[in-house]
């Protein structure tokens, strides 16, 4: 069966060709910065936030594919019950790093999967990070490291590429920490019936 991923994320598109889940690409372009606020306005926890972008960005792209399956995706991080955004900048990225430095947060993932414009399934899994406490100097340099592209795109750390080495620990699947708990979306899609 092929899906379609309302996501324009390389990683998203990487991870369900590993495990031979089929999918055409077909971002949403969803204005999240704007979904936030105004979801943050309302008091919405991260994880609400998260649920809520993922349902969003695959029910929009659903309603352009009838009868097929959608999934939208949506990852966020909570510092103390609080959203931190994506970088819009070089010196928002070690802002943020500087915020994370040496604390516990947690990376949320939403997956849904909507078909003819309604939702039919949702999972959403939490994942614990501790970052090791560091200097001015590794974190710019860690940075360094990291294309401006790359960066503003998916968020300050990339656990794919050199961004394990920021952690003390990390709990949780890793798959779900890149952007999607596969294993629970490959069940999904496994046990569907047409």
């Amino acid at each position: 069966m092929k899906i379609v991923l309302a996501s324009k994320s390389g990683v998203r598109k990487d991870i369900l060709d590993k495990h031979g889940v089929k999918a055409n690409v077909s971002p949403s372009n969803v204005d999240e910065d704007q979904v936030k606020e105004s979801l943050l306005e309302k008091g919405a926890d991260p994880e609400i936030i998260s649920k809520n972008l993922a349902e969003l960005k695959s029910i929009k792209v659903s309603a352009k594919f009838p009868d097929r399956l959608v999934l939208g995706a949506d990852s966020v991080i909570s510092l103390e019950k609080k959203l931190i955004n994506k970088p819009n900048s070089r010196d928002e990225a070690f802002k943020i790093l500087k915020l994370l430095n040496g604390k516990k947060h947690y990376l949320i993932s939403s997956v849904c999967i909507s078909k003819n414009a309604s939702m039919i399934w949702n999972y959403t899994d939490k994942s614990e990070l501790k970052m090791k406490k560091m200097s001015d100097n590794e974190l710019k340099s860690y940075l360094n490291e990291i294309k401006t592209e790359t960066l503003l795109a998916y968020g300050v750390y990339q656990v794919e590429a050199g961004g394990l080495n920021l952690f003390e620990y990390i709990k949780g699947n890793k798959d779900s920490i890149m952007g999607l708990p596969i294993k629970q979306i490959k069940e999904y899609i496994g046990n569907y019936k047409v």
